[in-house]
């Protein structure tokens, strides 16, 4: 067996092996769906995926935690998690869309991405503007300084479609409202959600959805875990940090960004090979959330590699007590 099909092999099993975290955090989150406990499933989802790590054979470095902003329990920037191996940087979010899972509404996620050492945006918890489009379109073919209508209309015209074909996802905030007059304007369909901007950017990667364009402001650490996902695809993605003060701005510097306000390409998000591993804990229009019962539960994740550009989607059935898979993982 030759080096290359070595290597091959391991990224293929790790890459599996992300499953099990992010299965292990969706399952012990699930607990928790609908009883109004964002931190208490937020909690249970960190310390489940930062057990399920210790088995994992890499030398991982936490440069995109989670919990910050929200003054919630999180694997922390800097944290060190595996058992050995290649060195690599991780993104996280156990729980992406704690409030979702609190209201047992649609897009709670389980996170996580991996990217060689110095490959990820080290992005502070504030916000970015995004904009985000999926695979097989021509390069450039929208920009996140270009009016919305002219997005729309170059998208319109390279998917072979009207205006009005087409459905923009939107977190439903005040700040954006914007942008839902400027869609609705100019013909668009809109698609509102109330959290989970991971997944409302990872729809844009499979026309089942019908989500053909992300646009507006969501957490910074989001928007890298996003650009993982839309990396294994050919997707596109742009975004911008967006700064409340100074301190933010100094903050940002200090995490190696030489030029805070630029406009960052899919490739300043998520460079190099890239993995990325998802699991639904609620169920949306990519993932099924996790499926519960007396003897056990039904996870639903996707797994990509940028470097061979599949995608998987894997159902697992856990035929046991559920803290016993929470134990195992």
């Amino acid at each position: 067996m030759t080096h290359a099909t070595t290597e091959a092999q391991s990224d293929r099993n790790l890459a599996l092996e992300l499953v099990r975290v992010t299965e292990a955090a969706a399952l012990a989150a699930s607990r928790w769906m609908g009883r109004g406990k964002k931190n208490e499933a937020d909690g249970a989802a960190v310390t489940a995926m930062r057990r399920a790590f210790d088995s994992v054979a890499i030398a991982g470095t936490v440069v995109i935690g989670e919990g910050e902003m929200d003054e919630a329990p999180m694997l922390y920037i800097g944290e060190k998690v595996g058992a050995g191996g290649p060195a690599m940087d991780i993104a996280v979010d156990p729980l992406e869309g704690t409030t979702v899972c609190a209201k047992g509404a649609p897009n709670a996620l389980a996170v996580l991405a991996l990217a060689e050492r110095g490959k990820f945006l080290h992005a502070p918890d504030i916000y970015m503007d995004k904009i985000a489009v999926g695979p097989g379109l021509p390069p450039g073919v929208v920009d996140l300084d270009a009016p919305v209508k002219e997005n729309l209309r170059n998208l319109a015209l390279a998917k072979k479609c009207d205006i009005s074909d087409l459905v923009v996802c939107v977190m439903e905030r005040e700040r954006h409202a914007h942008i839902i007059a400027a869609c609705r304007a100019a013909g668009a369909r809109i698609t509102l959600i109330s959290d989970g901007d991971v997944a409302g950017v990872m729809a844009t990667n499979q026309p089942s959805t019908g989500i053909d364009l992300f646009l507006g402001a969501g957490g910074a650490p989001e928007g890298v875990l996003a650009a993982a996902a839309l990396r294994c695809t050919g997707g596109q993605m742009q975004g911008r940090l967006q700064f409340e003060n100074q301190d933010q701005i100094d903050r940002a510097r200090a995490m190696g960004n030489t030029d805070p306000t630029r406009k960052l390409s899919i490739e300043d998000m998520a460079g190099g090979n890239v993995m990325f591993a998802a699991t639904g804990v609620t169920t949306g229009p990519m993932l099924n959330g996790v499926r519960r019962s007396a003897t056990g539960a039904i996870t639903h994740s996707i797994v990509m590699r940028s470097k061979s550009g599949t995608v998987r989607y894997i159902e697992a059935h856990h035929n046991f007590s559920i803290k016993a898979i929470i134990e195992e993982a």
